[in-house]
């Protein structure tokens, strides 16, 4: 049935927990799962990661990509100090994409006990966008909270309502104005910010 989880999907736990480097190793996210990065997935991400429609929508993705940006992000995704805060959204199981898009949590503080604060961010690949999978990966990512955060924050540009409103069909509420530099655009961009409590 369309929608529904594949049998590849159903056998999974929601979340599993690779020991061996102490992080998330996949979140189930209805139609997808949210799964490390790896090295594989440099081609889908220099495709959709040039296009300057995602770009322009991000802080941090030049345009034009300049050569080694994927690898050096595909490199820092898997490094240990990044390892488990960057996740791939990879719809294979159920016959989509191996790759729709990125989602990730940026810790703010240093990790204490009682968990912390992150910035989650996110983008999907054009070919993707008003299906739903930005709203199903947060949704996950927030579910899963692999990091244990007490507080989520997150911020979209405002000539982006779609994911404004990603967040905040997410539980997300709206906290304010600001701005940010958009390495692609060039420029300071008007932001909206939200914040999500946990717990």
């Amino acid at each position: 049935m369309p929608g529904q989880p594949g049998p590849a999907l159903q056998r999974r736990e929601a979340v599993t927990f690779d020991q061996s480097v102490g992080s998330v190793d996949a979140i189930v996210a209805g139609r997808f799962v949210l799964r490390p990065i790896r090295v594989s997935d440099a081609g889908l991400v220099a495709l959709y990661a040039s296009d300057p429609r995602v770009a322009e929508a991000t802080r941090s993705i030049p345009h034009p990509l300049p050569p080694g940006a994927v690898e050096a992000f595909i490199a820092r995704a898997m490094s240990g100090e990044t390892r488990g805060t960057i996740w791939a959204m990879d719809g294979a199981a159920t016959g989509l994409s191996e790759l729709l898009g990125i989602i990730s949590l940026k810790p703010m503080e240093a990790r204490k006990s009682g968990g912390g604060q992150s910035e989650i961010g996110f983008w999907v690949a054009p070919q993707m966008w008003n299906t739903g999978i930005a709203s199903e990966a947060v949704r996950a990512l927030v579910a899963a909270n692999p990091l244990g955060d007490r507080t989520l924050f997150a911020e979209v540009f405002q000539d982006n309502p779609g994911s404004a409103k990603v967040l905040t069909n997410c539980g997300f509420e709206y906290l304010g104005d600001a701005e940010t530099f958009s390495v692609a655009r060039g420029a300071r961009v008007p932001i909206w910010t939200y914040i999500r409590k946990m717990g």
